[in-house]
């Protein structure tokens, strides 16, 4: 599964350790088990930090992006997370592998369009569409395909209907992704123009 806004494996892995460390200072290495704690200790508080995941829009100027679009981009996020999980899980319990294909497929674009709104967090007003009604409802046209495939005698004429949906529903996460890149292209069909120009008063073409 994605970790699409960091998780707690650093306390995990820490604890992993820790819980080794401390009986083989004690045991192999012959140490006092107070020390050998207080060592564990140490390297779990360490490792706690070394290996925390990456904050939301960390390492980004707040003064230049406004609290406010901040704020709004990372509320978009954290409340479509669930519906990004919910469509990961989805494709899993899919057994028809082109549907199961596709949902992932859904499932890497929204992955995308998450990064993209880390990056530039003024972009998540041209995705709050996408990440609060296409997303939950393609999390939930997912679930309900792999809910009629798991039924003994599954309805085909329904199945089939859910993937044209999901299609249809492709095609709209395509459309909102490649939006966030046009954005990002800004005004380079002008430059382009521009520079034509340039080039064909200077250089004759």
């Amino acid at each position: 599964m994605r970790n699409w806004l960091g998780n707690d494996s650093n306390w995990i892995m820490a604890g992993l350790v820790t819980a080794i460390l401390v009986p083989v200072l004690t045991f192999a290495a012959g140490m006092p088990f107070w020390i050998a704690a207080v060592i564990g200790l140490l390297v779990f508080a360490g490792l706690v930090f070394l290996l925390a995941p990456r904050r939301l829009f960390e390492g980004l100027d707040i003064k230049v992006i406004g609290r406010g679009r901040l704020a709004f981009a990372r509320e978009l996020l954290e409340a479509a997370v669930p519906s990004a999980q919910r469509l990961e899980a989805a494709a899993d319990d899919i057994t028809d592998r082109q549907t199961a294909a596709r949902v992932r497929h859904l499932a890497e674009i929204a992955a995308d369009v998450f990064r993209t709104v880390e990056a530039k967090p003024e972009s998540a007003n041209a995705v709050r569409r996408f990440l609060s009604y296409y997303l939950p409802r393609a999390a939930e046209v997912a679930e309900g395909f792999a809910a009629i495939e798991a039924k003994r005698a599954p309805d085909i004429k329904q199945l089939e209907d859910v993937r044209a949906v999901l299609v249809k529903l492709e095609d709209a996460f395509v459309h909102y992704a490649d939006s966030l890149v046009d954005d990002a292209l800004g005004t380079l069909d002008t430059d382009l123009r521009l520079i034509q120009a340039s080039l064909k008063e200077d250089l004759g073409r």
